[in-house]
C-alpha cells in the first residue's frame, strides 16, 4: 500500500523535490542604479540627477534629486542643503534637509540643521541639532485640492455681499 507522501497527480510528486546542493540557491535581484561618490572624491557644487545617490566623500555646495535617495555613508560628508525623496545619514550633514517621504539618521550619523519631511527616524547615538518639521502627507494633498475651491469661494463672496447690500 502507498503511503500518503508517495501520492502523485499527473506525474508529480506532492514532495518537493530534494536538493542535492547543499548550499541555498541565491537570488539575484535587479541592480538598483546608484551613484556613489567615493571615499577620496571631494565636489565643490551643485549635484542634481535622476538616479539614487550614495556619497563616501566629501560634497560642498547643493543636492538635489527630489525624486529619489540620498545616502550618506560612514565616511561621507556633506556642506550642503539637500533635496531628495529619501535621505539617509551615516555619515556627517551640515545643512538644511527638504525631504518629500522620509529622513532616517542612524546611530553613527550626524545631521546639524533644519529638516523638514513628512516620516522622521532617529536612531539612538545619533546626532541632530536644528529644526524639526514634520508635515502631514494629507494636508499636502488637501492644500492641493483646497486651492481651487478657495478661488471659487473668493470669486462667490462679493456676489454674496453685493447681494446683501441690495
Amino acid at each position: 500500500m502507498l503511503q500518503p507522501s508517495e501520492y502523485t497527480y499527473n506525474g508529480k510528486s506532492n514532495q518537493p523535490a530534494s536538493n542535492s546542493n547543499p548550499n541555498p540557491v541565491k537570488t539575484v535581484s535587479a541592480p538598483v542604479e546608484q551613484a556613489t561618490i567615493g571615499r577620496s572624491l571631494f565636489i565643490k557644487g551643485e549635484v542634481s540627477g535622476s538616479e539614487a545617490l550614495y556619497i563616501d566623500g566629501r560634497i560642498e555646495g547643493k543636492i538635489s534629486l527630489p525624486d529619489n535617495r540620498v545616502t550618506i555613508g560612514r565616511n561621507g560628508s556633506v556642506q550642503a542643503n539637500i533635496t531628495a525623496r529619501e535621505v539617509v545619514v551615516m555619515g556627517k550633514v551640515n545643512g538644511n534637509i527638504e525631504c518629500s517621504d522620509r529622513v532616517d539618521i542612524r546611530s553613527e550619523g550626524s545631521v546639524t540643521g533644519d529638516v523638514s519631511t513628512i516620516r522622521i527616524s532617529v536612531e539612538d547615538g545619533a546626532v541632530l541639532k536644528g529644526g524639526i518639521e514634520v508635515r502631514s502627507s494629507e494636508r499636502k494633498q488637501n492644500q492641493k485640492e483646497s486651492q481651487p475651491k478657495q478661488a471659487e469661494a473668493q470669486k462667490a463672496e462679493p456676489a454674496k455681499a453685493a447681494a446683501a447690500h441690495a
